[in-house]
């Protein structure tokens, strides 16, 4: 039997969203050992977690306005439904609170002092969530990182209130991200940020990190002795075909910001260069006006918007190239520096040639890199040569085809990361129980 576990994350798992990378870590977990306390105003669907507890920004906020309501919900697996519900957004619809996710959505230094007001102790502690957490009796809380304070905020309490260690996931560098501004509230948003998390690291347990850059950075920093455990993929590999170059399927699956509209705006334009034929497929569920004008005027761009995750795999599985792309500015670089994104794993367990594209400074390029499983372009000047490469050399397609079979094998495998997880918590439980 594995240690009882309390995931405090803002999504709990769906397979359609980023939190289907819990899929990685609790696949062979009993659910009557993992529970999840969560903010997505979503209802859950049926996952890995025996029980869950909702806390919504919506209820707070009627609650911080004098209404007389519970602000938590209670789930437990066998009235869950397999999948979501066609609508699921009622609550981000009624007054006031549309403006709340609009705030929200906008991640900024004052948008989340905002939400740490909304997320008071008083307001989300209430003796309700305390009786669901007695009745669960954590033994170890998994905290998936944020740049908000309330989940850091309530995986500390609950670490506390028990007396166990916490295991942090990190995806994301929110920690040492740091940039310049002259906004007094960045530099009270980063105090207490920084502060918030130190306490969190002190406290006791370990982490696990989504690459290797990443984990030397923060196991150096915080004395910590976390493991790397990478994301896996639900695509299945096709057997080695060339590129069709009479008409290539190229396509990219995904968010466009951070500068990555405009390294598919280059890339479709080095292909309409080779032949005015070639078409970049983009899918990506990012509606922002601007953003989306520099691939919808793009002339070599067919722009799909959002699709279902089951046709990302569909499509991932009829392509030619899957391309990966990270923006080339500093602030672009700065937010992708450590990051992974699951592209990496799709695409390396596809089957498909691979165009990887941004700078050599973000994470998931350089890891890419490492792989000889890709071509890769760090220069706008070599892009067209790249494409090229990659369309026509059948020889580089195969080798880097074996490479990608291999590098599938050594780190995105289900069986790898579930051990190198289960093995960072048992060990993260017991040392803890020794030293306290």
């Amino acid at each position: 039997m594995h240690p009882r576990v309390l995931i405090v994350g803002t999504v709990p798992y769906n397979p359609k969203m980023t939190s289907r990378a819990f899929k990685a870590y609790f696949s062979f977990w009993e659910k009557e050992n993992l529970a999840q306390v969560f903010s997505n105003p979503q209802e859950p669907i049926k996952g890995h977690c025996g029980r869950l507890y909702q806390i919504t920004d919506a209820r707070l906020l009627k609650k911080a306005l004098g209404k007389k309501l519970s602000v938590g919900k209670r789930y437990v697996y066998e009235d869950l439904s397999d999948s979501p519900a066609q609508d699921t957004t009622k609550e981000r619809k009624r007054g006031i609170i549309p403006f709340l996710y609009k705030i929200g959505s906008r991640k900024n230094s004052f948008s989340c002092l905002m939400r740490k007001w909304l997320w008071k102790k008083s307001r989300w502690c209430t003796d309700d969530f305390n009786s669901w957490l007695d009745d669960f009796s954590p033994e170890c809380v998994f905290l998936s990182f944020s740049d908000d304070f309330f989940i850091p905020t309530i995986a500390l309490y609950v670490a506390e209130r028990f007396d166990i260690p916490i295991v942090s996931s990190i995806g994301d560098d929110y920690y040492f991200n740091h940039r310049f501004s002259l906004n007094p509230f960045y530099f009270l948003y980063r105090g207490l940020y920084k502060k918030l998390i130190r306490s969190v690291f002190a406290h006791g347990g370990s982490a696990i990190y989504i690459s290797d850059k990443i984990r030397d950075k923060y196991n150096s920093e915080f004395a910590l002795d976390g493991k790397t455990v990478y994301l896996c993929s639900e695509i299945e590999r096709r057997e080695f075909r060339p590129v069709n170059t009479e008409n290539p399927s190229v396509c990219y699956f995904g968010n466009i910001r951070q500068g990555r509209n405009e390294s598919l705006s280059d890339i479709a334009y080095a292909l309409g260069r080779i032949n005015p034929s070639y078409r970049l497929t983009v899918c990506s569920g990012q509606n922002d006006r601007d953003i989306v004008k520099v691939l919808t005027d793009n002339p070599f761009i067919d722009f799909l918007g959002a699709i279902p995750y089951e046709e990302v795999k569909k499509r991932s599985a009829d392509a030619d190239v899957l391309v990966i792309v990270e923006g080339f500015k500093k602030k672009h670089i700065n937010y992708t520096r450590y990051s992974l994104s699951t592209k990496a794993a799709d695409s390396l367990a596809s089957g498909a040639a691979i165009l990887v594209y941004g700078s050599r400074e973000c994470g998931v390029i350089e890891y890419m890199r490492s792989t000889e499983a890709a071509t890769v372009c760090t220069e706008k000047e070599q892009l067209e040569n790249s494409v090229r490469r990659l369309l026509f050399d059948e020889a580089c397609q195969k080798k880097q085809y074996h490479n990608a079979v291999h590098i599938s094998q050594k780190n995105h495998t289900l069986k790898n990361s579930v051990a190198v997880f289960e093995s960072v918590v048992e060990e993260s439980v017991a040392s803890y129980e020794k030293q306290h």
